[in-house]
C-alpha cells in the first residue's frame, strides 16, 4: 500500500471536525475527501481543512477508488447504511461508536466486511489513549490483585432539543448509545469478557429515549460493574477499577490522560501522559497501521467486542421498553 493512507469523512458534523483536527497530526494520513448530503456543507468543511475532494452524496465518496478508508461520522441511525455503502465498494471503514444501533445491524456489517475482506473498526477512541496501556500493564502485573469491581459513569446536561440527535428516537437518541456505550465498553475491556447477567433502570423522558440510566453487569466469579449514563445530568465522568489489593482511578476515563494506582499502605502513584494532538489521532494511527499490515480488524477494538457491547445494550433497552423506529 502507498505510504500515505488517504482518508475520507462521511458526515461533516461536530465530531468530524474533531477527527479532522486529530488526523492532521498523523504523519502517514492524508484527509483527501469529505461527503455530506448537502454539497454546501461538504464545501464549507473542506474549505476549513483544505480537503480537495468534496461530494454532495455519500454514494460518490464510497465509489471513489482513490480513498483508502472512510470515517463514518453520521448519526447512529445512519451508521449501518453508510458503513455498508463503503464496505460494499471495497472501502475500509472506521465507524463512530456505537458501531450500529443494535447487534443485528452489527452482525450484518461484520459479515459484509469479512465477506468482502475489507477492514472495519468501531471508533472507540478511548482504547487508544497512551494511558490505557499503563492501566493494562498494571492489571496484567496484578498490581491491584484480582479485579472484583468496575465503576464508570458518563453524564452531561445536554441542551433540550426534541429534534436533536440526543433526544430524537428516529436518530437513535438517548444516553446509553451516546455516552453509556463508553462505560459498557470500558467494563468489557477490563473484565475481558461479556457479562453473564445484565440489569438496569432508566428514566425515559418526554421523547421516549433514556435521559439517564444505571446498570449493573455481572461477570464470572462474582465480579460486577456498576455503570451510569446521562444526557440531562452532569456527572463526574470517572472510572474506578477495584481489586483485592488496591484500585485504579481514571478521571475523565473516556478521554484519559492520567491514572492513579492506589495500594493500601503506600503513596498513590499517579501517571500522566499528555496528549499529542487531540486524541482522535491515536485511533486513526492504529487504523493506518492495520491497513498497512493488511489486517481486517484491530486487536484493540475487535469485531467480537463491538458486537458483544451492542448485545449488552440491546438487553438493557429491552428491559426499559426502548425500541427505535428503525427497529420496528
Amino acid at each position: 500500500m502507498k505510504k500515505n493512507i488517504r482518508w475520507g469523512i462521511m458526515g461533516p458534523g461536530n465530531i468530524a471536525h474533531k477527527f479532522a483536527a486529530g488526523l492532521a497530526v498523523v504523519p502517514d494520513a492524508e484527509l483527501a475527501a469529505v461527503a455530506s448530503r448537502s454539497l454546501e456543507k461538504a464545501n464549507a468543511f473542506a474549505d476549513k481543512y483544505n480537503i480537495p475532494l468534496r461530494y454532495g452524496s455519500y454514494e460518490d465518496l464510497a465509489a471513489d477508488d482513490s480513498i483508502d478508508v472512510v470515517y463514518v461520522a453520521t448519526p447512529h441511525s445512519a451508521h449501518l447504511e453508510c458503513a455498508l455503502l463503503c464496505l460494499e465498494a471495497g472501502r475500509a471503514v472506521l465507524c463512530e461508536k456505537p458501531l450500529t444501533v443494535n447487534a443485528a445491524q452489527a452482525q450484518k456489517l461484520i459479515a459484509t466486511a469479512r465477506e468482502r475482506r475489507v477492514f472495519l473498526m468501531e471508533a472507540m477512541w478511548t482504547r487508544f489513549f497512551p494511558i490505557m496501556k499503563q492501566v493494562e500493564d498494571w492489571l496484567a502485573a496484578g498490581a491491584i490483585g484480582e479485579v472484583r469491581l468496575v465503576s464508570a459513569d458518563f453524564g452531561f446536561r445536554g441542551a433540550w432539543n426534541p429534534e436533536g440527535r440526543l433526544f430524537k428516537p428516529e436518530l437513535a437518541g438517548g444516553s446509553l448509545l451516546d455516552v453509556g456505550v463508553y462505560t459498557v465498553s470500558f467494563a468489557e475491556w477490563v473484565m475481558g469478557e461479556p457479562p453473564q447477567r445484565i440489569t438496569g433502570l432508566a428514566h425515559l423522558g418526554e421523547t421516549g429515549v433514556d435521559e439517564q440510566a444505571a446498570m449493573v453487569l455481572a461477570y464470572n466469579g462474582g465480579r460486577l460493574a456498576t455503570l451510569t449514563s446521562a444526557v440531562r445530568t452532569t456527572t463526574i465522568q470517572s472510572a474506578w477499577i477495584y481489586g483485592t489489593g488496591g484500585y485504579i482511578h481514571l478521571p475523565a476515563f473516556w478521554h484519559p490522560t492520567a491514572a492513579t494506582l492506589n495500594i493500601p499502605g503506600k503513596e498513590p502513584l499517579k501517571v500522566e501522559i499528555p496528549l499529542l494532538g487531540n486524541g482522535y489521532n491515536y485511533e486513526a494511527a492504529a487504523v493506518n497501521q492495520c491497513l498497512k499490515e493488511g489486517k481486517l480488524e484491530c486487536e484493540r477494538m475487535p469485531h467480537r467486542e463491538s458486537l458483544s457491547i451492542l448485545k449488552t445494550m440491546d438487553t438493557l433497552r429491552r428491559q426499559w421498553g426502548l425500541k427505535y423506529p428503525m427497529e420496528e
